[in-house]
Parts: C-alpha cells; structure tokens; sequence
C-alpha cells in the first residue's frame, strides 16, 4: 500500500463532507457523506476544521473493541476556525483559531458545531499541525504524569507501547521529571523510536519472558507506576513489573479489553493498587480543560523533550490511513486535513 501524506495546504470543498459509518469493522466501514451543517444555536460555535488528530480509540470505536452507538462520526479533536457564533457566546470572535476535544465524537468533519465551553483558544505560537497532533494524546499523557500518579525524580516507571503516540509522550515527559523509564514495544523494529523518545532501555513485549528483560535492566529494582495502554496481553504480567504498593494505570487495549482481576490479586501481588482513568474524566468541565490544555501549551513551547513526528494526509483518505496504521504501516503522529 502507498499512501502520500499532505502538504500544508487544504483541499477545497464545495460541499461539505463527514465520514460515517453505519455498522463496525474493518476500515471499510468508514464512508465520505456530504452533510448540511445549521448554523449554531445558543451557546454553540460553528467551526471550520484545519486538522483533525488521529487517536488509537478512532480504531478501537470503528472496529467494535469499543461501544459506539450507530450510525455514528469518528474523532474526537481539531483545530478550527470560528465561522459563526450562537446565541449568548462572548469568549470568542469569529476567524478565530481555537480547538476542542471532549466535544462529542464528530471531528472527522470539514465543519461542525461545538458547545463553546468546550473550546480552547490556541496561542498564536503553535501551529496548527502541532496542536491536532498532540491535544488529545498529550492531555493524555498529561493526566497520567501529573495526576493519576505524579511522577518525580528518582521514579522507575515503566511505559507500554512507548514508541507510540502517547506511549512516546509519557516517557519523554516522565524523563524530563527525572524518572528512570523502561519502555516496552510491540516489534523488535520499534525498540530504537521508544528509545529516542526517553526510556533507557527497551523490551518487546510480545517476547513471553519481557517481565524477566525488564528486571535484568533494572537489576531487579521493581516499579512505582506502569503506564499500560495495550490491555489484554499486558495488563496481567504488569502487575510483577510493580513494587509494593505500586500503581497499575490501565488506560487503553490496543490488545483488547483487560481481563477482569480478582482484588485479591492485587494483594498478593503485593498490595497493589489499579486505575482505569480516561482523558475525557480529566477534562469533564470548561475550567479542568482549558487549565490542563495551557500546561500542556507550555510544555510544548518549551520542548524539554522530543515530540512525536507528524504525517498529514487528506482526511479523504481516511480508509487508507485506519489501514496502514494497523497494519503498523505508520508511526508518530497523524494528522488529517480536510
């Protein structure tokens, strides 16, 4: 498969469009649709997307891993301009450049309408690609390090999939807080990316033994946080990656939905504590998402450690791209472009 990623122009359109899908599955499922779009109503804002960001759950609610209810969108963030305000809006001005998430599935969309008190003012000084690529993974990412478990200096942490999308965010980030990081990858290939990213070392975790690789790194020095976004194939040997009273933080299931776990396991295993946190939850109201989404803006202005690589391609190419992805066809970031 060839697949030619976009330029930083946007296609034209004279109508606009939104994917749709009927029924889960294969990326097939994903239709282009001409919509109409209303004007606001009160408290709403009309918006014309510039770049929609790719998530792993984009996959997860189109193939049937997660609930969706149908006929349904996809995608759960953008960067847009305001075309037209609803009723009662005073935070922002028309031709403005803002972004969203947690506004409702509906992001792979030429235009949509968003509730107001779901928007973010994007600063002048990051671009827009930036911005799309990095909102829901790095408010991801954020919540992980800064709250579910506030890592600091002299941490062991380990971190799955971690030269993926967030997996590479939440092991820079956690570096740069001082914490020793251990990642873990889903092919040989991928060991060099989660190391550029901050691990200091890397192991497969397809092999059977990745646990006993992960202590011969450490010396047998057990963790205080793993971070486990691959799920069904992970999430049990997780726990003997964990010291005493370490925290399991189970936050997607690229492998599957988790196995159910016997609370006493966690008490053999050795007093240990499991979450299942979500980026939503952390974002609920107007005031939690607009204070995570300004540190996440700084933390980006700074650059204290490497972002992900960013691929555009038109969002007409939707198909091709849920395609190449799973088919580990593609790494970093993906932005689409209307």
């Amino acid at each position: 498969m060839t697949l030619t990623s976009k330029g930083a122009s946007t296609m034209q359109h004279e109508t606009n469009y939104a994917i749709r899908i009927g029924s889960q599955g294969s990326p097939d499922v994903m239709n282009v649709v001409p919509i109409s779009v209303d004007g606001p109503g009160k408290g709403e804002v009309l918006v014309r997307n510039l770049a929609v960001g790719f998530n792993f759950i984009d996959i997860s609610q189109r193939d049937g891993r997660a609930h969706l209810t149908l006929p349904s969108g996809l995608g759960h963030e953008g960067v847009a301009i305001v075309d037209a305000l609803g009723e009662g809006v005073r935070d922002f001005s028309v031709g403005e450049r803002v972004a969203y998430i947690n506004a409702g599935i509906g992001a792979y969309a030429t235009r949509r309408i968003v509730k107001a008190d779901r928007l973010i003012r994007v600063p002048d000084e990051l671009e827009t690609d930036q911005v799309a690529a990095f909102l829901f993974k790095g408010l991801t990412a954020q919540y992980l390090v800064r709250r579910t478990f506030k890592v600091a200096a002299g941490d062991l942490v380990v971190v799955h999939a971690a030269a993926g999308g967030v997996g590479s965010i939440v092991s820079g980030w956690a570096r740069s807080l001082g914490a020793t990081v251990i990642g873990t990858v889903g092919s040989d290939g991928k060991r060099g990316a989660a190391l550029a990213a901050g691990c200091v070392a890397a192991v497969n975790y397809t092999n059977e033994n990745w646990v006993d690789e992960i202590l011969e790194k450490t010396g047998g020095r057990k963790a205080e946080v793993v971070y486990d976004s691959v799920g069904k194939n992970t999430v049990l040997k997780s726990l003997d990656c964990l010291k005493p009273f370490g925290l399991l933080v189970v936050f997607g299931m690229a492998s599957g939905p988790s196995p159910a776990i016997d609370p006493e396991l966690l008490n053999v295993k050795g007093c240990l504590f499991m979450t299942r946190p979500s980026v939503f939850t952390h974002n609920a109201t107007t005031g939690l998402l607009r204070a995570n989404a300004a540190e996440l803006f700084e933390t980006i202005r700074r650059s204290s450690f490497p972002w992900p690589t960013i691929t555009k391609f038109p969002l007409s190419d939707v198909v091709k791209v849920h395609r190449a992805v799973e088919q580990r066809q593609l790494t970093g970031s993906v932005v689409f472009i209307p």
